[in-house]
Formats: structure tokens, sequence, C-alpha cells
């Protein structure tokens, strides 16, 4: 009996390249003295051979491992994604841990794994696939957050990470459970052709319930968000920057994926508890950033607002929701990684300079970064013509077509207060006086991916159609 194709090889490619080239990174790391920057050529290399394999299936649409995986379109277009990011977290990492002097080979393997995890959820056909990606992804986050072993704000954001993230998988194992027990399979094609008729079962709601529990732990949705600021101010800056971005987005491609079908059914149910969760999390993560003073626990309050965003499009329950969803996740990881690369640039040691005071008079000492970083704060506020405008547009019209009118209003005006603390960092920077005059030495591969990242926020926000075009083939 012929378990798997060559074809199921060729679809699930991007994965298999990465675990391939994180395996030979292992052993470098092992074997090799002072191994740090082989490792990271390997890692960039394996990156690079993967992004290369998503892009050569892009065009296949099927499943592979007796439709375990998604291949092509949407799998592909998320591979894609997380690659980048990944890549761009290395670029600003290398240097950073260089200057700390953390610069350790086992970083970068780390930073494969959860990619390979992030790579499992973004392909998922199966709940099984979908908690096998988590876990990898989330074991090697936790590992990621206590990086820095000697600092104790290092060891308790991972502490309180690990907990709570056992915690949440213990309702999504509970909630994949009760699904198999109602319908016979864990498969979300199968699963697919027994809706509506399964959901006149309570256990299997309530099964469908702990899911979107364990779910909205992983995209940092209120009230599961309580492990954020902390996690993000107590771990290494390249280890936050990567977290809001590739696991922020991995964790809402397999959302995208588990939800569409109950949610393009108009269950009316299931839309009013996305729609309540998502206006949530916008009221207290704006709410809650307006009162933070570190820039990092500011950005871990945003990101609670952005999950928030991104619901928006799912309690929507249409294509233009999902589209408006893949398309904030493309402009929010250019945009987030940009603005903790500038962080991790002007970051001093044991975590200092990175209260507002800190870039005071920034434009006039380093006019080019604090362009960049305006850049990025506009971005997030949603202010024209930026890539963060064009996401939020998408996902609050999607809203306005689901006679959700109430809650795209609600999201605009919870909107209005990010704007307080986002152009608090413009006015700090272009209108007070430097209270620093230490020089600022820019590390020129951190430097080139924070353009890169202004550069993509400004194209996609010109040119929405370069993603949009590239999404009509997957939803």
């Amino acid at each position: 009996m012929e378990f798997f194709s060559p074809s199921d090889l060729i679809g699930s490619s991007p994965i298999l390249a990465l675990s391939a080239f994180s395996l030979i990174a292992l052993l470098a790391n092992a074997l090799v003295k002072n191994s740090a920057k082989t490792v990271f050529y390997i890692s960039v290399v394996g990156i690079l051979a993967a992004i290369g394999c998503a892009m050569y299936t892009f065009s296949m649409n099927a499943t592979a491992f007796s439709d375990m995986l998604l291949v092509g379109g949407y799998a592909s277009f998320f591979a894609v994604l997380f690659l980048v990011v990944a890549l761009f977290s290395l670029c600003i990492a290398k240097p950073y841990l260089e200057r700390e002097q953390y610069h350790f080979g086992e970083y970068y393997v780390l930073i494969m794994l959860s990619t390979i995890g992030m790579l499992m959820l973004g392909a998922s056909a199966d709940l099984i696939t979908a908690f096998l990606g988590i876990e990898v992804m989330s074991v090697a986050f936790y590992v990621l957050a206590g990086y820095y072993r000697g600092k104790l704000s290092s060891n308790e954001s991972a502490l309180k990470y690990f907990l709570l993230g056992a915690f949440s998988t213990g309702f999504l194992l509970y909630g994949i459970a009760l699904i198999y027990g109602t319908t016979g399979t864990t498969n979300l094609l199968r699963i697919v052709t027994m809706y509506p008729q399964a959901f006149g079962d309570p256990v299997h709601i309530i099964g469908w319930g702990l899911i979107l529990i364990g779910f909205g732990f992983k995209v940092a949705a209120v009230p599961f968000h309580m492990w954020v600021p902390d996690v993000y101010e107590g771990a290494p800056t390249p280890v936050t920057a990567f977290m809001s971005t590739g696991g922020k987005a991995a964790a809402f491609s397999a959302f995208v994926i588990a939800f569409s079908v109950p949610m393009s059914m108009k269950d009316e149910r299931l839309m009013l508890v996305v729609a309540v969760l998502a206006a949530s999390s916008m009221l207290l993560g704006n709410w809650f950033g307006l009162s933070q003073l570190n820039l990092k626990r500011m950005l871990a309050y945003s990101s609670i607002a952005h999950a928030g965003y991104m619901l928006v499009g799912l309690a929507s329950a249409t294509s233009l929701g999902q589209q408006g969803i893949t398309f904030y996740l493309v402009s929010y990881a250019f945009t987030n990684l940009g603005a903790f690369g500038i962080i991790a640039m002007l970051e001093k040691v044991n975590g200092a300079n990175l209260s507002y005071e800190d870039y005071a008079g920034l434009a006039k000492r380093r006019p080019g970064l604090a362009a960049l970083m305006a850049m990025f704060m506009f971005s997030l506020t949603g202010i024209p013509p930026f890539a963060g405008f064009v996401g939020k547009y998408y996902l609050f019209a999607s809203a306005v077509h689901s006679n959700l009118t109430w809650l795209a209003i609600f999201g605009v005006m919870t909107s209005l207060f990010s704007t307080y603390y986002y152009l608090r960092v413009v006015v700090y920077m272009y209108f007070r006086e430097a209270t620093n005059t230490e020089e600022i030495i820019l590390p020129k591969l951190t430097f080139a991916t924070v353009i890169v990242c202004a550069v993509g926020i400004l194209l996609f926000g010109i040119f929405p159609a370069l993603i949009f075009d590239l999404m009509k083939s997957m939803f």
C-alpha cells in the first residue's frame, strides 16, 4: 500500500526543504566551533530554498498526504509570507545579538523550527495538522522568549508564555476531540460536507467554541491576551518582532481555514461571538495602549488591537473579509518588522532606550531613521498612502457588507485612540529636544531590512492590486 506519492512530496516541499536545512544547521551548530555565523548563512540559504519551493507550488491548488495538507494557492502564499518574515527577523537579529553578546547558533535553528510550525499551520487541511503546527511553533517560541538565560525578565516572559500556552492548548485539543466525537473525522474538508447538520448537536458547537478559545490565545484576542505585554517586553526585541508578525500571521491563516465554512454559511451565533471578540480586542488593546511608556509594551497592546481589526474580517463571513485579513497580515508584518527593527537598532544593553523620552530629537540626530519610524507609525494608525490604511478599509468594508455596520463604526472609533500613542512617537522625534546625545551606530543589515519594509508598505499601499490579484485564485 502506497502511503504517499511523489506529488505529495512536491506539494509539501517548502516544509521538507526548511526541515532539511534546520537539521543541517543543527549539525553545524554541534560540530563547528564558533558556529553562529555558519548557522546564520545556512538558515538564510534554507529559507531562500523554501521560498523557491513555495513559489514553484503556487499554481498547484491540491491537497497532499490524504487531504492532511493544502498545496499551492493559499498555503503557498502564506508560506512565502512566513519565510520572508523569518528572513527579515534573522537580518534584524544578527547585529542585535552580536551587540548583546548572545550570538549563538541555536537562535537560528529555533527560528527555522518555529517557521516549520507556521508552514504547517498555513497549509493545514486537518485539525490534527493545525494542532501539530501550533505546537511546533509554540515550543520554539517558549524557548526564544527566554533566550536571555541570565535575565530575570526574559525567564519570566518564557514561563508566563509556556504556562498560559499549555493551558490554551488544552482547550484546543479538547475542542478537536469533541468535533471528532460528533463527526467521526478531524479533516476540515470532510467536516464541511456535514455542515449544517452537525451544528444541530450542542457538543459539536461546544467543540468549535473551545477551538475558538485556543485560536483566540494564539492571535492574542481579548480576553485571551494576558500574556502579550509581559512576553513582548521580556523577550529579545528580534524575537518579539518575529512573534508579533509571523506567529500572528500563522495563527490567523489556520483560523481562517478552520472557520471559513461555518462562517461562510452565515451562522449568526458564531458571527456574533467573533464580532464581540473583535470589538473587545479593539477597545482594550487601544485603551491600554494609551497609558504605556515603554515602546515594546505599547506595540504589544497595539498587537491586541490589530488582532481585533482582523477578527472584524472573520466576523463578516465573506470572501472580502478573508481577503482583507490576508492583505492586513502582509501590511502588518512589514510595518511591525520595520518598527521593531528600528527599536532593535536604538535599544541599549539591559533594555535601555525603550521609552518615548529616548526618541526625543531623533529627527535631528538621525533624520532618515526618524522618517522611517514615522512611516511605520502612520501605517499602523491607518493613514494613507500606506498599506495599513488599505487593510483597514477592506476589513471595515467587509463588516458593512455583512450588516455589521456597528462593528465597522466601533473599529473606526477605537482606531482614533491609537492615533494618540502612535503619533506620540512622531511628536517626540520631531518636536522635542534630544535628551540623549550618544552617537547612534546603525548596523547595515538591520537598516537595509528596515528600508525594504518601508518600501513594502508604501508599494502595497499605492498598488494594493499586487496582493489582491494573487488572492483571486485563493478565495
